[in-house]
């Protein structure tokens, strides 16, 4: 009998080439008029709020669609180019609504297509206060991408949710210079939050690319280079450290062009940290800024306090923003020295998401976690701040002087201990989200509210808050709330201009890295006994790994064992020990037992076909080699 429950998946990219395919195929073979279209809610499986409206006329016309809006000021429009064959996305439907779709052709003829679409997931954060005008947010949605749960989620001006991902897309959403939002994807490589690496997709969700990162993933965020090569943020897999590399990843093939290591420029654990760093999160990166006036990198290390600049071109450190207390006195030169009104000078501490402003001014988000580099000086939660602040730097003379700030006046009702952003528009226009707010019975938790209601057994009550703020020359614009905490905000237009469908297959790019096997060879029986059901042991296979997810005691032994046809025994290890992160930029993939442990292991090196067999240690010196019934084939 198996008492393992094994699945194939297919890659997304597979997925929607077949889903596509069939729509294509049905719309071509009828006879559908703009009175009577083909209609195919979430076509691309990703995206339930959006669909595809497809129908032909005998001339080529332009088409224009407006999603109507419950009041006018919500209606969504976009002009699609002339054509005989009509393939439109619609993007901006609500959730759990007969949505009307109005198309109207060039020649003026139009029409009225009805849209129902199925409630939202559970899960998917919803506002709880909004205040703007939509004369101020016009065409723009605000898109969360959420930390517990990481479905990224976009809200119109009265806080209705008009998209959403129905996956956890991980960490920020860009919108590229081709039209194209580029996110983390959803395949988890490692704890907490590495992810495979890259999507460029469409609002649509429709995949065009994934870029695999091969050396360790990815993680926090991306920037797109004038060129279109993508600098994303890394580590070394097997180093023992995390998130203290960063790539340059060339567009069309997903290669590894360039490469910066931070422990070549910086000293590590345990030197200057802030109160979160320990020996293998010692920098902790999440954000990168390419600078084009200085061709330099800029990087923000949360576990130094500390925002670094990099030159691009030989990796040599610049510069270092942030309090120089406890920092080696051969690196005391790097740092700024502050100017200007003092008494309105803050250092930032465990800072996100630095920007580089148009004339060189340093942007960023200041969480202040700690607000010191001493221990015996911490600030509690509830007495602390968190801020957008903007820094002026003179890179001769080494001073700082801070120019602007926002969210200190607002205390600890504003106050984030980890995630969030800022966003520069113009001269004296903002954004400033503080996404990690949380309360523990009912007050400002002290500590991580997100990872202490991940606890077992934890008899509090804890509650999320994410507040997203957009100023204009110190006026407050915009403010939404939601009751999640939510890792950036970002605010695009549904529809970039001239965009239209882009059919095909999408490209996989990049590779996994290699999985590394166990030397060690554990003596256990081996009776033909298939896997008892206590081991809750489900085995995922993808096109390019699989994943053996099961319930094994903490700090014992375990392999996965994958047993080919020519008798060669490939052994790797099931990670069993407790982990303790200090930092949980993303709790999607937290389990809420810690005896439930996901083993990827990936194809890449393995070639042919595989028996998945289990060894557990079943007592202190006693191991036992288990059947699962599942052959795998690479």
């Amino acid at each position: 009998m198996q008492t393992v429950d094994y699945q194939k998946i297919h890659h997304i990219i597979e997925r929607q080439a077949e889903s596509e395919n069939a729509f294509l195929e049905e719309f071509r073979q009828g006879n559908f008029t703009i009175h009577n279209p083909l209609v195919k809610l979430n076509p691309y499986l990703l995206t339930p709020l959006t669909a595809v409206v497809m129908f032909k006329t005998p001339i080529r016309t332009e088409a224009t669609i407006t999603v109507v809006g419950k009041e006018p000021a919500g209606n969504i429009t976009h002009t699609f180019p002339a054509a005989k064959e009509h393939i439109l996305p619609i993007y901006g439907l609500y959730a759990d609504y007969e949505n009307t779709v109005e198309v109207v052709l060039a020649s003026g003829e139009k029409a009225t297509v009805k849209i129902q679409t199925e409630p939202l997931l559970d899960g998917v954060p919803q506002s709880t206060y909004i205040k703007t005008t939509p004369e101020y947010l016009g065409n723009n949605i605000v898109f969360l991408t959420a930390a517990m749960r990481a479905m990224p989620v976009g809200y119109d001006y009265k806080g209705d949710i008009r998209w959403y991902a129905n996956v956890n897309f991980a960490f920020d959403l860009k919108r590229l210079e081709n039209g194209h939002i580029l996110i983390g994807t959803e395949r988890l490589v490692k704890m907490p939050y590495f992810t495979t690496g890259l999507y460029e997709m469409a609002f649509s969700g429709k995949v065009f690319k994934e870029y695999v990162i091969p050396c360790g993933g990815y993680h926090h965020d991306q920037f797109e280079m004038e060129d279109g090569n993508l600098l994303a943020l890394t580590f070394d897999f097997y180093s023992g450290t995390v998130e203290d590399v960063c790539v340059l990843l060339d567009r069309n093939t997903g290669e590894i062009l360039k490469k910066w290591d931070y422990k070549t420029v910086l000293p590590q654990y345990p030197v200057a940290g802030s109160g979160s760093q320990d020996a293998h999160d010692w920098f902790h990166n999440n954000a990168v800024w390419y600078d084009k006036k200085t061709n330099s990198l800029t990087f923000s290390g949360r576990h130094q306090d500390a925002v670094i600049n990099l030159d691009y071109e030989t990796g040599k450190l610049n510069w270092i923003i942030g309090d120089p207390t406890g920092w080696p006195e051969d690196m005391q030169k790097y740092f700024f020295k502050p100017v200007g009104d003092l008494s309105k000078f803050d250092w930032q501490y465990e800072q996100h998401a630095c920007v580089i402003l148009p004339d060189g001014d340093v942007m960023l988000f200041d969480n202040g976690h700690y607000r010191s580099k001493i221990k015996e000086n911490y600030i509690p939660n509830s007495q602390n701040f968190s801020r957008g602040v903007r820094y002026r730097i003179d890179t001769d003379k080494m001073e700082i002087e801070q120019v602007w700030q926002y969210g200190k006046e607002r205390g600890a009702e504003f106050f984030s201990p980890y995630i969030c952003n800022v966003e520069y528009y113009d001269e004296g226009h903002y954004m400033v989200h503080s996404g990690g707010i949380g309360y523990e019975n009912g007050k400002t938790c002290e500590g991580m509210a997100v990872m202490l209601s991940m606890q077992p057994n934890n008899p509090n009550t804890y509650e999320f808050k994410s507040i997203t703020c957009e100023l204009k020359d110190d006026e407050l614009m915009y403010e939404m709330h939601v009751a999640a905490n939510c890792y950036r905000a970002e605010k695009l237009p549904l529809y970039y201009a001239n965009e239209t469908i882009e059919l095909g297959k999408g490209q996989y790019l990049g590779k996994l890295i290699e999985t590394k096997q166990e030397k060690m060879k554990i003596s256990a029986k081996d009776n033909g006994a298939m896997l008892p059901e206590s081991f809750k042991c489900h085995i995922t296979e993808e096109d390019d790994r699989i994943n053996v997810n099961g319930f094994f005691e903490e700090s014992t032994i375990n392999q996965v064992l994958l047993c080919g046809e020519n008798g060669d025994v490939l052994r790797y290890h099931i990670d069993t020990a407790p982990h303790n992160f200090l930092a949980m930029c993303v709790g999607t993939f937290q389990k809420a037992d810690s005896r439930e442990v996901d083993t990827f292991i990936n194809k890449t090196g393995l070639n042919g076909k595989y028996e998945v067999k289990i060894v557990a240690q079943l007592g202190e010196d006693e191991f036992e080699v288990y059947k699962t019934g599942v052959t795998i084939q690479a």
